[in-house]
């Protein structure tokens, strides 16, 4: 399995029979699995949706979204009930370009990523029990 790290975003190769949630990144020795959301950028959004062989979850937002705000709590609870899907978050302020690329047209958008690949995406706030649900779908959905 292959894991970008959350914090210096080198890719490690985690053995099959390694436990991907206590892996330390080889170059800065950090966990690599967040227990959180991570912030991406137009710098490394590209390189943490396509080179994880986790699923990603991202949100995209702006401070000024007042759902966005609202569902900021829950999306970080549901981020640190999940071991086996990433979740990221893009300020659509500061990452313009890759905003632009993914379409982004309301707020909050969430787009379920799989090897760089769009699975499903869905607009609008979600209560918790939503958005565990909407996961649950796009894990149905992984080939």
């Amino acid at each position: 399995m292959y894991l970008v790290c959350s914090h210096c975003f080198a890719i490690n190769r985690i053995p099959e029979d390694k436990n991907h949630i206590l892996a330390k990144c080889g170059k800065c020795k950090s966990l690599a699995v967040p227990t959180t959301s991570i912030e991406l950028t137009d710098l490394n959004f590209y390189r943490y949706i396509e080179k994880n062989d986790l699923p990603v979850i991202v949100d995209f937002w702006a401070s000024w979204c007042g759902p966005c705000k609202t569902m900021a709590p829950i999306f970080e609870s549901v981020a640190k009930q999940s071991d086996s899907i990433l979740f990221a978050k893009v300020n659509t302020e500061l990452a313009q370009q890759v905003s632009a690329a993914a379409s982004i047209r309301s707020i909050p958008t969430l787009i379920f990523f799989h090897h760089g690949k769009e699975i499903d995406r869905l607009s609008g706030g979600l209560s918790e029990q939503q958005l565990k649900a909407w996961v649950m779908q796009c894990l149905k959905k992984l080939p």
